[in-house]
């Protein structure tokens, strides 16, 4: 589960240096002003989406169980395939589309593909083999009575 930790771990170095400075994902996404800063509304979307990648980064780098890194990693996939799909096709540029989409999408990628480096769960253990002779077979009850036999009916109740 090597590989998945350093995914998570390098998750978290990258949310903490957008968090830090809004700028590294906002230029590329064009959401700076012309002279290059970045608005208030725009560091708080920023903010929110490293909070976020920090928070899956972590999981990844401690999940204790193999389910649990499979569950935090599919977290992670699931996060990056969204950024992805929102802003690779919502940016107002098209460029901007192509850049951040790519990008998100790579990380999807190599975050999805790092589940090979996940242990399969255990197959499930095996039924003991049966010792002795075999069952006899069961026998079946006939669904209709033998022929020659009248149908025994119920006796007619009592009126009173």
């Amino acid at each position: 589960m090597f590989v998945p930790r350093m995914l998570g771990a390098v998750t978290i170095a990258f949310s903490a240096a957008i968090m830090a400075r809004p700028r590294l994902m906002a230029g590329p996404s064009g959401y700076t002003d012309p002279d290059g800063t970045v608005p208030h509304d725009t560091k708080l979307l920023m903010y929110a989406i490293g909070v976020r990648d920090m928070a899956t980064g972590a999981l990844m780098l401690t999940a204790p169980t193999p389910a649990a890194m499979r569950a935090a990693v599919a977290a992670r996939v699931a996060c990056d395939t969204g950024d992805a799909l929102v802003f690779g096709t919502r940016l107002p540029r098209l460029h901007q589309r192509l850049k951040v989409g790519a990008a998100a999408t790579g990380w999807a990628a190599v975050c999805a593909y790092s589940l090979r480096h996940i242990p399969a769960p255990a197959p499930p253990p095996l039924k003991p083999l049966r010792r002795g002779p075999p069952a006899a077979p069961r026998c079946r009850r006939p669904s209709r009575p033998p022929a020659g036999h009248a149908p025994t009916t119920p006796a007619p109740r009592d009126p009173r």
